[in-house]
């Protein structure tokens, strides 16, 4: 299995399927999630010849626990660092829940940033389009401006279950809101919800309760930098992170455009596959 150890000598494991002479789709999952999570995504795709990669990012999955850097900008660091290995170039990507957070931070830093990576590649030509399926952009804390943002004693709230039993926690999380399966006649997936409380136990413990802390984070400014069409994709019944929310990330790009799934929940990767699968395919192949 690949791995690349960072500069911090963090161990970063990740996937490289697909066509490795395609056009690069880069995925970056949710809490407390890992790679895994993007397999429907990532089998789809390749088998449309795209090179699909995705990364455990650092605390989860099969990549290292370190104790600290369990944040935003150290996060879009690692996938930076990856992009140099990997020496990939005019990519697509796709970010769910806080996975969204990181690579619209990267994408604004590859922007920003002059020069050249290690192995030659441009950093700004590193991304050519964004997805964000049910992200935290442009701010999931609660503000002034962003009333329909989690006040921050949700966010505490969530700290206290963590500290109090967690794994009882990453059982709540996906038997309810998560998936939507808390809703009248919902078809419940005992698998999902395994699969889902598997992937959370792997994460460590502090990388899992750091990450709470990211959700506070303000990604107007990032978002307002961006100069590349970018899909924002999101459920009117997400129960995780409010489409009210979701929906004012188009307000702060210059080229968005919002896709909303009726009654969908916050896993659309999940429970809406085949229509994130099309929707991810229509935007790719798109001039």
């Amino acid at each position: 299995m690949p791995y690349l150890t960072l500069k911090d000598g963090v161990s970063l494991f990740y996937k490289d399927w697909g066509n490795s002479t395609g056009q690069p789709v880069f995925f970056s999952h949710g809490w407390p999630l890992n790679s895994d999570n993007w397999e429907l995504q990532m089998n789809f795709l390749g088998d449309e010849g795209y090179r699909v990669i995705a990364h455990d990012r650092r605390g989860h999955g099969r990549s290292d626990q370190p104790w600290a850097g369990n944040d935003i900008d150290t996060w879009a660091d690692d996938i930076s660092q990856l992009f140099e290995h990997l020496n990939l170039t005019d990519a697509t990507l796709v970010g769910h829940s806080t996975g969204g957070g990181d690579i619209t931070r990267f994408a604004a830093n590859s922007k920003a940033e002059s020069g050249y990576g290690t192995y030659g590649s441009k950093k700004s030509s590193w991304v050519k389009k964004l997805v964000l399926i049910s992200a935290i952009t442009p701010q999931l804390l609660q503000a002034p401006w962003n009333p329909s943002g989690i006040p921050i004693e949700g966010l505490d709230q969530q700290r206290a279950l963590m500290l109090k039993d967690r794994s009882q926690f990453f059982y709540d999380v996906p038997e309810g809101p998560f998936f939507g399966f808390n809703r009248p006649n919902a078809t419940v997936s005992k698998g999902l919800i395994q699969s889902w409380y598997n992937q959370g136990m792997q994460a460590s413990f502090k990388s899992t309760y750091d990450t709470i802390a990211s959700w506070e984070t303000d990604f107007r400014s990032d978002l307002e930098s961006l100069d590349v069409p970018v899909l924002v994709i999101h459920g009117d019944d997400d129960q995780i992170v409010p489409f009210g929310v979701g929906n004012q990330t188009t307000k702060f790009l210059k080229d968005g455009r919002l896709k909303v799934y009726k009654g969908g929940p916050h896993a659309l990767p999940n429970i809406e596959a085949d229509g994130i699968n099309n929707d991810l395919l229509g935007f790719l192949k798109e001039d």
